[in-house]
């Protein structure tokens, strides 16, 4: 046997292939030795070779370890298969590695879920946990597979926003939810089905509509939607699909859905007449109405989303005795399920919406509400953490709270046909309110999309159907600029009629 200096000497491991992407210098100038043994605790045993002249060896644990990867390198060379000089491996290896690498793991529907809820949790609010997941359940619905026994449409939402909380691995899931879990861990579609036209089809209807075949409101389309295209961004970079599926997928139908209807706006005599019914409703039960007539006008005057007026806080406030006031706004509370928060409480704690973690956003309000703001705290006081507005226990104010006191005022307020018609439906509807009398006072844009805490561009699309009062006014500015209106008013003014 000849020996030759451990400079020469490659240390290849088992199963090893080429660092770089050139093609592979083959030989089937090969030769192997017997095993021999070498001064290693952990593996004494060592099977030498040489490939075009190179030699290469691998140590091994045991013997008989050492004597089966020797006669595989032996099979291989009488077979007359070539070996790679660089790393010393067989070509029906080096074939076998490569093709074992380049096959993408595809895991199906209900695994991928879980998995990327799992990376999410972490670094995600409640409220962007429950979107996520209906994303998710909305999509899974699209990728049922097919079988006897299928679970309802209902089921199968129900089942995947269940096993989706990373807090539920392990356990069981619910009785009603047993079988809708057991058939989709065994028959949703794989991800790479995303890939087939008929599929995707289906998963852009089932986030376009509801479960009764109704088109889903333009804003939850675009949530869901946002949902689902965060979780093939992470698919990509996982190396389950190579693109994106949704890249080529537009909605049908027109966009803008999302604009305000103006059908649903006050005026000034109207929200007077809602804020007085709040304060009757319940008058006999622990004031539930009146508790909350400065709530619902913080966001008639104030423009304030009810989350944010759920965490208003007295400290926040600038509350004068005469003139405008200002409130800081610092955080929200939006309603989550108990099991989408880390506290597992229904109200999240948040900064402001699309704002950093600590932004806060100052808002003037009107002496109106400064007056409003003023007497529910002398009447009411504040919660144990200062908040202004709590239910009758001191907690945090819920929404079906305040919706319930909402739908009792408006028969109390508004005839029977406006009752019916969508004015002021929703409390929401009051912000909207705010906005669009902001914006036809003549409040430049960008400062009615600073108190709102929107964007410019929101307040644009959004409300300009709800801007009116103006066209006169810009018609004289026009006349000015262009110099046809100063002579004509002179011409005009004449005698007062008597």
């Amino acid at each position: 046997m000849n020996h030759r200096k451990s400079s020469e000497i490659s240390g290849a491991r088992i199963g090893g292939r080429p660092s770089g992407p050139e093609t592979p210098t083959l030989s089937t100038d090969v030769r192997v030795w017997k095993v021999n043994r070498v001064k290693s605790k952990k593996a004494p045993y060592q099977i030498r070779w040489t490939v075009a002249g190179k030699v290469k060896t691998a140590s091994f644990a045991t013997v008989a370890l050492a004597e089966s990867r020797r006669s595989d390198l032996w099979q291989a060379m009488r077979k007359g298969d070539a070996f790679d000089v660089d790393t010393g491996l067989p070509e029906s290896e080096l074939r076998a590695a490569a093709a074992k690498e380049s096959t993408k793991p595809d895991p199906s529907w209900w695994d991928f879920c879980r998995e990327y809820m799992a990376t999410r949790w972490r670094t995600t609010a409640a409220k962007t946990r429950e979107g996520i997941a209906d994303s998710m359940s909305t999509v899974a619905l699209a990728m049922m597979g097919e079988g006897t026994k299928a679970p309802t449409l209902e089921e199968v939402r129900l089942a995947v926003r269940w096993v989706v909380v990373p807090a539920h691995e392990g356990e069981d899931p619910p009785p009603e939810l047993v079988a809708a879990c057991a058939w989709l861990a065994n028959r949703s579609l794989p991800l790479s089905a995303l890939t087939e036209p008929k599929v995707l089809r289906d998963v852009q209807y089932r986030l376009s509509f509801k479960l009764d075949d109704t088109p889903a409101a333009g804003e939850t389309y675009k949530r869901r939607r946002r949902g689902f295209n965060t979780a093939m961004e992470y698919a990509i970079e996982s190396g389950y699909l190579g693109e994106n599926p949704l890249a080529s997928v537009k909605r049908a139908g027109s966009r803008g859905d999302d604009v305000v209807d103006p059908r649903v706006l006050v005026n000034a005599k109207q929200g007077t007449q809602l804020l007085t019914a709040v304060s009757y409703v319940g008058s006999v039960h622990r004031n539930r109405g009146r508790r909350l007539v400065a709530f619902f006008g913080c966001q008639l005057y104030a423009a304030m989303r009810p989350a944010e007026a759920v965490g208003l806080r007295e400290k926040d406030c600038y509350l004068p005795e005469k003139g405008w006031g200002t409130l800081t706004l610092r955080e929200t509370r939006p309603v989550s399920g108990k099991k989408w928060t880390d506290s597992g409480r229904r109200h999240d704690k948040r900064g402001l919406k699309s704002r950093a973690a600590k932004a806060d956003r100052p808002v003037p309000v009107p002496p109106l509400l400064v007056a409003m703001l003023r007497d529910h705290i002398a009447e009411f006081g504040t919660a144990r953490d200062g908040r202004l507005f709590f239910n009758e226990r001191g907690d945090v104010l819920g929404t079906s709270s305040y919706w319930r006191v909402w739908q009792e005022a408006r028969p109390i307020a508004l005839p029977p046909d406006k009752v019916a018609s969508p004015l002021a439906r929703r409390p929401y509807d009051l912000r909207h309110t705010c906005i669009t009398n902001w914006l036809n006072a003549g409040v430049p844009v960008a400062e009615v999309a600073r108190r709102a805490g929107n964007s410019p561009e929101v307040i644009h699309r959004r409300y300009e159907g709800c801007i009116d009062g103006h066209e006169e006014l810009n018609n004289k500015k026009i006349d000015k600029a262009m110099g046809w209106g100063s002579d004509a008013e002179e011409e005009d003014v004449g005698e007062p009629d008597q």
